[in-house]
This record gives C-alpha cells, structure tokens and sequence, in this order.
C-alpha cells in the first residue's frame, strides 16, 4: 500500500485506451469494499464510459472537470444524506479507495469535485451533473473520479516534500 501511495498522482491526460471488462469489475469490487460509518453505505455509483456523456460531464463546472472528456470513465459518487449523516466523509472515502484502486492496477486518476461548485451564477456543478446522468433527487452528488490509462507519468511526490510539521505526537504542543 505504501508504495502505491508512494506513486500515485493525479492525472489529467489520458490514452484513448479503453478499460477492459475485467478492470472495471475490480474497480467496481473497490468501491463495494469502501468502509463506511456503522457499514450503512449510503453511496451510489455511476460509472460512466460514454463518450459523449463524458463530454458532458466535462463541463459541469467552469475549471476542473475539462479533463473527464479524454477519460476512458468517470465514476459519480453519489451519497444518500437520509441514510446517513456522514454520507459525505463515507463518499470521500469512497473516492479515494477507488483512485487507490485504479494505482494498484495500472490506471490514473483525477477527483473532480462537485459538491458546493458552481456550475454558472445559476445553477450548482451538482445540478448540472444530476440533470447529464438522471440522478434521483435524494441522491448529492460528491464527486468524479476521472480515470484512464496515463498519456504521460509523473513521478511521486519526493518524500522531502512531505509535510511533516504537520504531525504531532501525543499532544498538541
């Protein structure tokens, strides 16, 4: 695990290559294994390989989103706040365990966020994605993971980067 995490980058620049079949069935197996608050899972996915809904997508908010168009998938994470309070931390790990996933398998990855981002001074990102994908109302919209196999590599972050006054021991102080 450490050494996955040791690599691993966003990546916004991806092959034209398609996933195969067998690699969004362990991806989808990732998301299904997430932890989640007293196990009430109350996230949804939407996995997405359609080009021109992935276009789409692409232009749920103004920056940040442009890159799901070269995407091979873009999964929407979807929480249910009626059936738990922290569908919001139980999504985000959600996401992260995917992206996690897609290193362990050769893939790259990018978080979109979508939650509490604009769209245009109208509309929210959140209600422009829940219009492109059809989204019930009781389900929010967390986030996009954009995923594909890399145009280019990146190496890890070097571990002098790290930032380790951040951690304390025992205390505070």
């Amino acid at each position: 695990m450490l050494e996955i995490l040791r690599k691993r980058r966003s990546i916004r620049h991806y092959t034209p290559q398609a996933i195969e079949p067998e690699v969004l069935a362990q991806l989808k197996e990732a998301v299904l294994r997430s932890p989640s608050s007293r196990g009430l899972d109350p996230w949804e996915f939407i996995f997405v390989t359609d080009k021109p809904l992935l276009e789409a997508l692409s232009t749920a908010k103004p920056h940040g989103a442009h890159f799901l168009r070269e995407a091979a998938l873009g999964v929407a994470v979807l929480g249910n706040e009626d059936k738990a309070d922290t569908w919001i931390e139980d999504c985000a790990i959600a996401s992260i365990i995917l992206q996690l996933a897609c290193e362990s398998l050769g893939l790259c990855s990018c978080w979109v966020q979508i939650r509490l981002r604009p769209h245009d001074q109208e509309r929210s990102a959140e209600d422009r994605v829940r219009e492109i994908l059809h989204i019930p109302p009781h389900l929010r919209v967390e986030s996009i993971i954009s995923i594909g196999y890399p145009a280019k590599s990146l190496a890890g972050h070097a571990r002098e980067t790290l930032k380790d006054h951040t951690i304390r021991t025992n205390t505070y102080s």
